[in-house]
């Protein structure tokens, strides 16, 4: 004889059906893949974080080669140089070729306390950069070129 089915056993049978349909046949939603349109993959960014080494990987810092005195190496005191200083108040010098107008200019300025207007650099045919240093009008270069005693 079958069991009687009372009012309160009717939900614990829907609730098992759910549950033996749920183990048959899976609760997981069916996954849509993203449709991709275009061919070249390009990976996502994500979160980069800085290096925080545990020690220092040189154990003593590098000193710069290149300082005032490395930069300019000397004045050049040819015809041509000494026409410039006369008359367009130009000091002309041979530097290192790694060094920039910048260099330059911040070594002319450390070394002879001048401030210069604009540097021009070129590199000659024998591989040295020469540096053409236009001072400032309230300075002479002759005063200048005669106190570093090239003149």
């Amino acid at each position: 004889m079958a069991p009687k089915t009372t009012a309160g056993t009717a939900p614990a049978i829907k609730k098992a059906a759910a549950a033996k349909k749920a183990a048959l046949k899976g609760t997981a939603a069916k996954v849509t893949r993203k449709v991709r349109t275009n061919t070249t993959f390009r990976i996502p960014k994500t979160l980069r974080l800085a290096r925080t080494p545990k020690y220092p990987r040189r154990s003593v810092p590098r000193t710069p080669t290149l300082d005032a005195h490395a930069i300019i190496k000397f004045p050049l005191n040819t015809e041509s140089a000494m026409k410039k200083i006369e008359e367009d108040n130009t000091l002309v010098f041979i530097t290192d070729v790694r060094a920039n107008k910048r260099q330059i200019k911040d070594a002319v300025q450390r070394l002879y306390d001048v401030s210069a207007v604009k540097v021009n650099t070129l590199i000659r045919p024998d591989g040295a950069k020469k540096a053409y240093v236009k001072l400032d009008a309230d300075v002479e270069a002759l005063e200048v070129a005669n106190r570093i005693g090239f003149i």
